[in-house]
Protein backbone atom coordinates (compact mmCIF):
# COMPACT_ATOMS: atom_id res chain seq x y z
CA UNK A 1 0.00 0.00 0.00
CA UNK A 2 3.17 2.00 -0.17
CA UNK A 3 3.14 3.86 -3.43
CA UNK A 4 5.90 5.98 -4.72
CA UNK A 5 4.46 9.40 -6.10
CA UNK A 6 1.57 11.72 -5.13
CA UNK A 7 0.73 11.01 -8.48
CA UNK A 8 -0.12 7.00 -7.50
CA UNK A 9 -1.47 8.25 -4.11
CA UNK A 10 -4.18 10.41 -6.00
CA UNK A 11 -4.74 7.35 -8.10
CA UNK A 12 -5.30 5.27 -5.22
CA UNK A 13 -8.15 7.88 -4.02
CA UNK A 14 -9.67 7.07 -7.27
CA UNK A 15 -13.56 7.10 -7.41
CA UNK A 16 -13.94 7.90 -3.47
CA UNK A 17 -12.73 11.51 -3.16
CA UNK A 18 -13.54 14.75 -5.32
CA UNK A 19 -10.50 17.18 -4.69
CA UNK A 20 -9.33 19.99 -7.00
CA UNK A 21 -6.50 22.77 -6.51
CA UNK A 22 -8.34 24.77 -4.78
CA UNK A 23 -8.71 22.76 -1.84
CA UNK A 24 -11.92 21.89 -2.02
CA UNK A 25 -12.50 18.23 -1.14
CA UNK A 26 -15.61 15.97 -0.74
CA UNK A 27 -15.94 11.84 -0.10
CA UNK A 28 -17.82 10.71 -2.78
CA UNK A 29 -18.00 7.24 -1.49
CA UNK A 30 -17.54 6.76 2.38
CA UNK A 31 -17.83 3.36 2.19
CA UNK A 32 -14.72 2.63 0.37
CA UNK A 33 -12.95 5.66 1.72
CA UNK A 34 -13.79 4.01 5.65
CA UNK A 35 -12.98 0.51 4.62
CA UNK A 36 -10.13 1.05 2.13
CA UNK A 37 -8.69 4.55 1.46
CA UNK A 38 -8.00 5.33 4.83
CA UNK A 39 -5.59 2.67 5.66
CA UNK A 40 -3.81 3.99 2.49
CA UNK A 41 -3.23 7.24 3.54
CA UNK A 42 -2.27 6.12 7.38
CA UNK A 43 0.32 4.58 6.09
CA UNK A 44 1.73 6.56 3.32
CA UNK A 45 1.21 9.88 5.85
CA UNK A 46 3.84 7.49 8.41
CA UNK A 47 6.23 5.81 6.45
CA UNK A 48 5.61 7.22 2.84
CA UNK A 49 9.37 7.07 0.39
CA UNK A 50 9.22 10.82 0.11
CA UNK A 51 7.93 14.34 1.93
CA UNK A 52 6.11 14.82 -0.49
CA UNK A 53 3.84 11.75 -0.41
CA UNK A 54 3.39 12.25 3.48
CA UNK A 55 2.40 15.44 3.51
CA UNK A 56 -0.10 14.96 0.63
CA UNK A 57 -1.23 11.84 2.76
CA UNK A 58 -1.61 13.96 6.23
CA UNK A 59 -3.66 16.98 4.43
CA UNK A 60 -5.89 14.33 3.16
CA UNK A 61 -6.55 13.04 6.03
CA UNK A 62 -7.63 16.26 7.55
CA UNK A 63 -9.47 17.46 5.15
CA UNK A 64 -11.61 13.95 4.91
CA UNK A 65 -11.89 14.06 8.79
CA UNK A 66 -13.66 17.65 8.53
CA UNK A 67 -15.37 16.54 6.09
CA UNK A 68 -16.32 13.24 7.65
CA UNK A 69 -17.17 14.47 11.40
CA UNK A 70 -14.06 13.60 13.18
CA UNK A 71 -11.74 16.61 13.97
CA UNK A 72 -9.00 17.64 16.14
CA UNK A 73 -10.32 20.23 18.66
CA UNK A 74 -9.48 21.65 22.31
CA UNK A 75 -10.71 20.21 25.52
CA UNK A 76 -11.18 23.49 26.83
CA UNK A 77 -14.50 24.73 26.84
CA UNK A 78 -15.66 21.24 28.60
CA UNK A 79 -12.49 21.76 31.49
CA UNK A 80 -14.12 24.88 32.01
CA UNK A 81 -17.35 23.82 32.57
CA UNK A 82 -16.73 21.05 34.61
CA UNK A 83 -14.49 23.90 36.47
CA UNK A 84 -17.68 25.92 36.97
CA UNK A 85 -19.52 23.25 38.05
CA UNK A 86 -21.73 22.57 35.02
CA UNK A 87 -20.44 19.00 34.27
CA UNK A 88 -20.53 16.17 36.14
CA UNK A 89 -17.02 15.32 38.05
CA UNK A 90 -18.13 11.64 37.54
CA UNK A 91 -15.65 10.42 35.08
CA UNK A 92 -11.84 11.08 34.16
CA UNK A 93 -10.49 11.77 31.16
CA UNK A 94 -8.24 9.31 30.17
CA UNK A 95 -4.59 10.90 28.11
CA UNK A 96 -3.03 8.01 25.85
CA UNK A 97 0.20 7.94 24.96
CA UNK A 98 1.24 6.37 21.82
CA UNK A 99 4.33 5.17 21.31
CA UNK A 100 4.67 2.93 18.59
CA UNK A 101 2.07 0.85 16.08
CA UNK A 102 -0.13 4.40 16.52
CA UNK A 103 -2.56 3.94 13.78
CA UNK A 104 -3.92 0.43 14.91
CA UNK A 105 -3.33 1.27 19.20
CA UNK A 106 -5.54 4.22 18.54
CA UNK A 107 -8.17 2.52 16.15
CA UNK A 108 -8.62 0.50 19.05
CA UNK A 109 -9.34 2.93 21.61
CA UNK A 110 -11.79 4.75 19.28
CA UNK A 111 -13.69 1.04 19.01
CA UNK A 112 -13.48 0.84 22.71
CA UNK A 113 -14.82 4.17 23.37
CA UNK A 114 -17.59 3.80 20.61
CA UNK A 115 -18.87 0.74 22.34
CA UNK A 116 -19.84 2.93 24.99
CA UNK A 117 -20.84 6.04 23.82
CA UNK A 118 -17.25 7.90 25.02
CA UNK A 119 -16.60 11.19 23.93
CA UNK A 120 -13.75 12.55 26.66
CA UNK A 121 -10.53 11.05 25.93
CA UNK A 122 -7.38 12.40 24.31
CA UNK A 123 -4.25 11.21 22.45
CA UNK A 124 -1.11 12.55 23.36
CA UNK A 125 2.82 12.36 23.05
CA UNK A 126 5.55 13.89 25.22
CA UNK A 127 8.47 16.06 24.16
CA UNK A 128 10.80 13.74 24.78
CA UNK A 129 8.37 10.80 23.16
CA UNK A 130 8.53 12.53 20.01
CA UNK A 131 12.31 12.09 19.83
CA UNK A 132 12.83 8.57 20.45
CA UNK A 133 9.60 7.34 18.78
CA UNK A 134 10.20 9.49 15.42
CA UNK A 135 7.29 10.72 15.77
CA UNK A 136 6.83 14.91 15.10
CA UNK A 137 3.77 16.22 15.13
CA UNK A 138 2.42 16.12 11.92
CA UNK A 139 2.63 12.12 11.78
CA UNK A 140 1.44 11.55 15.21
CA UNK A 141 -1.66 13.73 14.36
CA UNK A 142 -2.72 12.53 11.19
CA UNK A 143 -2.25 8.53 12.70
CA UNK A 144 -4.49 9.16 15.12
CA UNK A 145 -7.14 11.82 12.89
CA UNK A 146 -6.93 8.02 10.60
CA UNK A 147 -7.75 5.79 13.08
CA UNK A 148 -11.12 7.93 13.98
CA UNK A 149 -11.89 8.23 10.34
CA UNK A 150 -11.48 4.59 10.02
CA UNK A 151 -13.63 3.74 12.86
CA UNK A 152 -16.40 5.90 11.10
CA UNK A 153 -15.93 8.16 14.63
CA UNK A 154 -18.14 11.23 15.34
CA UNK A 155 -17.06 14.05 16.84
CA UNK A 156 -13.85 16.07 18.67
CA UNK A 157 -10.58 14.24 18.38
CA UNK A 158 -8.41 15.70 21.41
CA UNK A 159 -4.50 15.45 20.18
CA UNK A 160 -2.18 16.71 23.60
CA UNK A 161 1.32 17.76 23.58
CA UNK A 162 2.18 16.39 26.82
CA UNK A 163 4.95 17.07 28.90
CA UNK A 164 6.38 20.08 26.66
CA UNK A 165 8.77 20.29 29.21
CA UNK A 166 11.99 22.58 30.19
CA UNK A 167 14.99 20.50 30.46
CA UNK A 168 16.71 21.88 33.79
CA UNK A 169 20.16 20.75 32.50
CA UNK A 170 19.86 22.92 28.95
CA UNK A 171 17.92 25.71 30.88
CA UNK A 172 20.82 25.97 33.20
CA UNK A 173 23.39 26.52 30.33
CA UNK A 174 21.06 28.39 27.99
CA UNK A 175 17.47 29.51 29.10
CA UNK A 176 16.59 31.24 25.74
CA UNK A 177 17.90 28.67 24.08
CA UNK A 178 15.51 25.82 25.65
CA UNK A 179 12.80 28.27 26.01
CA UNK A 180 13.00 28.30 22.19
CA UNK A 181 13.27 25.41 21.56
CA UNK A 182 9.81 24.69 23.79
CA UNK A 183 8.04 27.52 21.62
CA UNK A 184 9.20 26.03 18.34
CA UNK A 185 7.74 22.86 19.42
CA UNK A 186 4.69 24.48 20.18
CA UNK A 187 4.35 26.20 17.13
CA UNK A 188 4.97 22.87 15.25
CA UNK A 189 2.28 20.97 17.33
CA UNK A 190 -0.62 23.91 16.96
CA UNK A 191 0.28 23.44 13.16
CA UNK A 192 -0.64 19.83 13.14
CA UNK A 193 -3.84 20.34 15.26
CA UNK A 194 -2.86 19.81 18.60
CA UNK A 195 -5.05 22.21 20.11
CA UNK A 196 -4.27 20.70 23.80
CA UNK A 197 -0.53 21.34 25.14
CA UNK A 198 0.63 20.57 29.23
CA UNK A 199 3.99 22.93 29.52
CA UNK A 200 5.96 21.57 32.16
CA UNK A 201 8.19 23.76 33.87
CA UNK A 202 7.66 21.89 37.28
CA UNK A 203 11.69 20.36 36.21
CA UNK A 204 12.90 24.49 37.32
CA UNK A 205 11.18 24.06 41.19
CA UNK A 206 13.63 24.56 43.45
CA UNK A 207 13.18 23.02 46.81
CA UNK A 208 16.05 24.45 48.27
CA UNK A 209 14.19 27.63 48.31
CA UNK A 210 13.06 28.74 51.61
CA UNK A 211 9.15 29.59 51.09
CA UNK A 212 6.87 27.98 48.49
CA UNK A 213 5.89 30.75 46.53
CA UNK A 214 10.16 31.15 45.73
CA UNK A 215 10.25 27.34 45.08
CA UNK A 216 7.91 27.51 42.43
CA UNK A 217 8.55 31.11 40.88
CA UNK A 218 10.10 30.16 38.16
CA UNK A 219 8.11 27.62 37.50
CA UNK A 220 5.00 29.75 37.52
CA UNK A 221 7.17 32.78 35.39
CA UNK A 222 7.60 30.37 32.69
CA UNK A 223 4.55 28.69 32.36
CA UNK A 224 2.77 32.07 32.01
CA UNK A 225 4.96 32.94 29.21
CA UNK A 226 4.72 29.92 27.75
CA UNK A 227 0.80 30.61 27.88
CA UNK A 228 1.12 34.05 26.45
CA UNK A 229 2.68 32.34 23.23
CA UNK A 230 0.41 29.73 22.73
CA UNK A 231 -2.54 32.66 23.13
CA UNK A 232 -0.66 34.32 20.57
CA UNK A 233 -0.63 31.26 18.11
CA UNK A 234 -3.98 29.64 18.78
CA UNK A 235 -6.51 29.67 15.70
CA UNK A 236 -9.52 31.76 15.47
CA UNK A 237 -12.22 30.37 16.88
CA UNK A 238 -9.83 27.66 19.17
CA UNK A 239 -8.98 28.33 23.00
CA UNK A 240 -6.26 25.67 23.48
CA UNK A 241 -6.29 23.94 26.80
CA UNK A 242 -3.00 24.34 28.53
CA UNK A 243 -2.09 22.61 31.60
CA UNK A 244 0.62 23.34 33.97
CA UNK A 245 2.72 21.25 36.11
CA UNK A 246 3.43 21.95 40.27
CA UNK A 247 5.48 18.46 41.14
CA UNK A 248 7.55 16.49 38.49
CA UNK A 249 6.53 12.88 38.42
CA UNK A 250 8.55 10.67 40.41
CA UNK A 251 9.57 13.16 43.32
CA UNK A 252 7.64 14.83 46.67
CA UNK A 253 3.92 14.78 46.61
CA UNK A 254 2.14 17.39 45.79
CA UNK A 255 0.34 19.73 48.92
CA UNK A 256 -2.35 22.15 48.95
CA UNK A 257 0.32 24.92 49.88
CA UNK A 258 1.87 24.48 47.12
CA UNK A 259 -0.63 24.11 44.24
CA UNK A 260 -1.92 27.75 45.84
CA UNK A 261 1.76 29.37 45.54
CA UNK A 262 2.30 28.22 42.18
CA UNK A 263 -1.29 29.20 41.05
CA UNK A 264 -1.21 32.88 42.62
CA UNK A 265 2.00 33.06 41.04
CA UNK A 266 0.90 32.32 37.61
CA UNK A 267 -2.45 34.28 37.77
CA UNK A 268 -0.08 37.31 38.53
CA UNK A 269 2.82 36.79 35.95
CA UNK A 270 -0.24 35.95 32.94
CA UNK A 271 -1.89 39.79 33.77
CA UNK A 272 1.34 41.08 33.67
CA UNK A 273 1.70 39.58 30.06
CA UNK A 274 -1.67 41.02 28.65
CA UNK A 275 -5.03 42.01 29.30
CA UNK A 276 -7.93 38.95 29.35
CA UNK A 277 -5.29 36.19 28.51
CA UNK A 278 -6.94 33.26 28.87
CA UNK A 279 -4.78 30.90 31.64
CA UNK A 280 -5.15 26.98 32.43
CA UNK A 281 -7.39 24.27 32.56
CA UNK A 282 -6.23 21.84 34.99
CA UNK A 283 -3.06 21.08 37.12
CA UNK A 284 -0.65 17.91 37.11
CA UNK A 285 0.54 17.39 40.38
CA UNK A 286 2.25 14.10 42.05
CA UNK A 287 0.61 12.02 44.42
CA UNK A 288 3.02 9.19 44.48
CA UNK A 289 3.27 7.43 40.77
CA UNK A 290 6.47 7.48 39.07
CA UNK A 291 6.66 7.15 34.69
CA UNK A 292 6.98 3.58 33.45
CA UNK A 293 6.45 2.30 37.09
CA UNK A 294 9.21 1.34 39.53
CA UNK A 295 10.94 -2.17 37.78
CA UNK A 296 12.30 -4.77 39.92
CA UNK A 297 15.29 -7.37 39.14
CA UNK A 298 13.25 -10.09 37.65
CA UNK A 299 11.97 -6.91 35.29
CA UNK A 300 8.07 -7.30 37.25
CA UNK A 301 6.73 -3.47 38.49
CA UNK A 302 6.26 -2.99 42.58
CA UNK A 303 3.18 -2.13 43.55
CA UNK A 304 3.08 1.58 44.37
CA UNK A 305 0.83 3.44 46.67
CA UNK A 306 -1.13 6.64 45.09
CA UNK A 307 -2.15 9.12 47.68
CA UNK A 308 -5.83 9.62 46.89
CA UNK A 309 -6.65 11.79 49.83
CA UNK A 310 -4.19 14.38 48.16
CA UNK A 311 -5.17 13.80 44.81
CA UNK A 312 -8.91 14.54 45.64
CA UNK A 313 -7.84 17.50 48.03
CA UNK A 314 -5.60 19.21 45.05
CA UNK A 315 -8.39 18.44 42.74
CA UNK A 316 -10.84 20.57 45.05
CA UNK A 317 -8.77 22.87 45.42
CA UNK A 318 -8.03 23.71 41.91
CA UNK A 319 -11.59 23.74 41.04
CA UNK A 320 -13.20 25.50 43.84
CA UNK A 321 -10.34 28.40 44.18
CA UNK A 322 -9.17 28.53 40.22
CA UNK A 323 -12.23 26.98 38.64
CA UNK A 324 -9.64 24.97 37.04
CA UNK A 325 -11.44 21.31 35.78
CA UNK A 326 -9.20 19.49 38.24
CA UNK A 327 -5.85 17.59 39.07
CA UNK A 328 -3.84 15.41 36.48
CA UNK A 329 -1.96 12.42 37.51
CA UNK A 330 0.37 11.15 35.45
CA UNK A 331 2.29 7.45 35.05
CA UNK A 332 -0.65 5.79 36.15
CA UNK A 333 -1.25 3.23 33.93
CA UNK A 334 0.98 0.41 35.80
CA UNK A 335 -0.86 1.17 38.75
CA UNK A 336 -2.34 -1.86 40.29
CA UNK A 337 -6.37 -2.70 38.36
CA UNK A 338 -8.45 -1.96 41.62
CA UNK A 339 -6.94 1.52 41.80
CA UNK A 340 -8.47 2.74 39.01
CA UNK A 341 -11.92 3.38 40.75
CA UNK A 342 -10.46 5.94 42.90
CA UNK A 343 -10.14 8.18 40.27
CA UNK A 344 -13.40 9.54 39.02
CA UNK A 345 -14.59 8.98 42.37
CA UNK A 346 -11.87 11.70 43.59
CA UNK A 347 -12.76 13.91 41.65
CA UNK A 348 -9.41 13.70 39.23
CA UNK A 349 -9.92 15.38 35.67
CA UNK A 350 -7.16 13.61 33.93
CA UNK A 351 -5.30 10.69 34.10
CA UNK A 352 -2.30 10.01 31.84
CA UNK A 353 -1.85 5.88 30.16
CA UNK A 354 1.20 5.05 28.45
CA UNK A 355 3.08 2.14 29.91
CA UNK A 356 0.82 -0.25 30.07
CA UNK A 357 0.24 -0.47 26.58
CA UNK A 358 3.70 -0.41 25.13
CA UNK A 359 3.85 -3.16 27.95
CA UNK A 360 1.37 -5.08 26.21
CA UNK A 361 2.84 -4.98 22.53
CA UNK A 362 6.10 -6.29 23.95
CA UNK A 363 5.14 -9.18 25.63
CA UNK A 364 2.15 -10.01 23.45
CA UNK A 365 2.00 -13.84 22.34
CA UNK A 366 1.10 -12.06 19.25
CA UNK A 367 4.22 -9.72 18.10
CA UNK A 368 7.00 -11.56 15.62
CA UNK A 369 9.53 -13.02 17.71
CA UNK A 370 12.16 -11.75 14.94
CA UNK A 371 11.52 -8.49 15.09
CA UNK A 372 11.63 -8.29 19.08
CA UNK A 373 14.85 -10.29 18.97
CA UNK A 374 16.01 -7.64 16.55
CA UNK A 375 14.36 -4.66 18.88
CA UNK A 376 16.46 -6.17 21.48
CA UNK A 377 19.78 -6.83 19.63
CA UNK A 378 19.44 -3.13 18.84
CA UNK A 379 19.13 -1.97 22.35
CA UNK A 380 22.26 -3.69 23.68
CA UNK A 381 24.06 -1.83 21.33
CA UNK A 382 22.91 1.88 20.70
CA UNK A 383 21.37 1.72 24.51
CA UNK A 384 24.34 0.54 26.02
CA UNK A 385 24.99 3.96 28.07
CA UNK A 386 21.74 3.82 29.67
CA UNK A 387 22.71 0.50 31.30
CA UNK A 388 23.62 0.84 34.87
CA UNK A 389 25.75 -1.65 37.48
CA UNK A 390 22.78 -2.53 39.40
CA UNK A 391 20.82 -3.33 36.59
CA UNK A 392 19.68 -6.76 35.73
CA UNK A 393 19.23 -7.55 31.64
CA UNK A 394 15.35 -7.95 32.64
CA UNK A 395 15.50 -4.01 34.18
CA UNK A 396 17.36 -3.00 31.25
CA UNK A 397 15.03 -3.72 28.42
CA UNK A 398 12.33 -2.60 30.35
CA UNK A 399 13.31 0.36 30.90
CA UNK A 400 14.99 0.67 27.48
CA UNK A 401 12.31 -0.86 25.00
CA UNK A 402 10.59 2.03 24.23
CA UNK A 403 13.58 3.74 22.53
CA UNK A 404 13.49 1.01 20.10
CA UNK A 405 9.91 2.39 18.48
CA UNK A 406 11.14 4.82 16.28
CA UNK A 407 14.06 2.36 14.60
CA UNK A 408 11.60 -0.01 14.11
CA UNK A 409 8.87 1.72 13.04
CA UNK A 410 8.64 0.55 9.32
CA UNK A 411 9.27 -2.85 10.69
CA UNK A 412 5.72 -2.71 12.88
CA UNK A 413 4.37 -0.97 9.99
CA UNK A 414 5.19 -4.32 8.02
CA UNK A 415 3.83 -6.67 10.31
CA UNK A 416 0.98 -8.52 8.37
CA UNK A 417 -2.44 -7.72 8.89
CA UNK A 418 -4.10 -10.66 10.94
CA UNK A 419 -1.06 -10.08 14.04
CA UNK A 420 -1.43 -6.38 13.76
CA UNK A 421 -5.11 -7.12 14.13
CA UNK A 422 -4.92 -9.37 16.99
CA UNK A 423 -2.14 -6.87 18.98
CA UNK A 424 -5.27 -4.39 18.62
CA UNK A 425 -7.54 -6.61 19.69
CA UNK A 426 -5.68 -7.31 22.88
CA UNK A 427 -5.48 -3.12 23.39
CA UNK A 428 -8.89 -3.32 22.69
CA UNK A 429 -9.43 -5.26 25.48
CA UNK A 430 -7.27 -2.93 27.78
CA UNK A 431 -8.84 -0.10 26.82
CA UNK A 432 -12.39 -1.04 27.50
CA UNK A 433 -11.19 -1.84 31.32
CA UNK A 434 -9.37 1.66 31.47
CA UNK A 435 -12.34 3.74 29.83
CA UNK A 436 -14.87 1.46 32.00
CA UNK A 437 -13.27 2.29 35.31
CA UNK A 438 -12.63 5.80 34.70
CA UNK A 439 -16.47 6.20 33.97
CA UNK A 440 -16.37 7.84 30.45
CA UNK A 441 -19.79 6.07 29.39
CA UNK A 442 -22.37 8.24 27.80
CA UNK A 443 -19.68 11.16 27.88
CA UNK A 444 -20.31 11.68 23.60
CA UNK A 445 -23.39 14.01 24.40
CA UNK A 446 -21.58 16.62 26.77
CA UNK A 447 -18.65 16.52 24.77
CA UNK A 448 -20.63 17.90 21.63
CA UNK A 449 -22.78 20.33 23.58
CA UNK A 450 -19.42 21.54 24.79
CA UNK A 451 -17.08 21.58 22.05
CA UNK A 452 -17.30 23.50 19.17
CA UNK A 453 -16.49 22.08 15.19
CA UNK A 454 -13.91 24.46 14.08
CA UNK A 455 -12.99 24.16 10.80
CA UNK A 456 -9.13 25.41 10.50
CA UNK A 457 -8.07 25.66 6.86
CA UNK A 458 -4.86 24.06 6.27
CA UNK A 459 -2.71 25.18 2.83
CA UNK A 460 -2.38 22.44 0.50
CA UNK A 461 1.16 21.03 0.20
CA UNK A 462 2.38 22.46 -3.06
CA UNK A 463 3.39 18.79 -4.64
CA UNK A 464 -0.25 17.61 -3.92
CA UNK A 465 -1.42 21.11 -6.07
CA UNK A 466 0.63 20.16 -8.76
CA UNK A 467 -0.34 16.72 -9.32
CA UNK A 468 -3.95 17.87 -9.59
Amino acid sequence: MIVATVQELLDRMGGTITLDATGFFKVTDPTRFYKEQTDILAINASVGPTAEVRDAARWMILAASHYLGSFPASIHELYMARGRGEVSESFTVPAINIRGMTYDTARAAVRSVQKRDGGAFVFEIARSEIGYTNQRPAEFASQVIAAAVREEFHGPIFIQGDHFQINARKYAEDPDAEIQAVKDLIAEAITAGFYNLDIDASTVVDYAKPTLAEQQSLNSRLTAELTAYVRSLQPEGVTISVGGEIGEVGSQNSTVPELEAFMDAYNAHLVSLGSGLTGLSKISVQSGTQHGGVVMPDGSLAEVQIDFETLASLSRVAREQYQLAGAVQHGASTLPDEAFDMFAKTGTAEIHLATSFQNLFFESLYLPDEIKEEMYSWLATHCASDRTADMTEEMFIYRTRKKAYGPFKEAIWGIDWGTRKSLSEDLEDRFDFFFEKLGIDGTQSVVQKRVPHVHIPSPMPEALRAAL
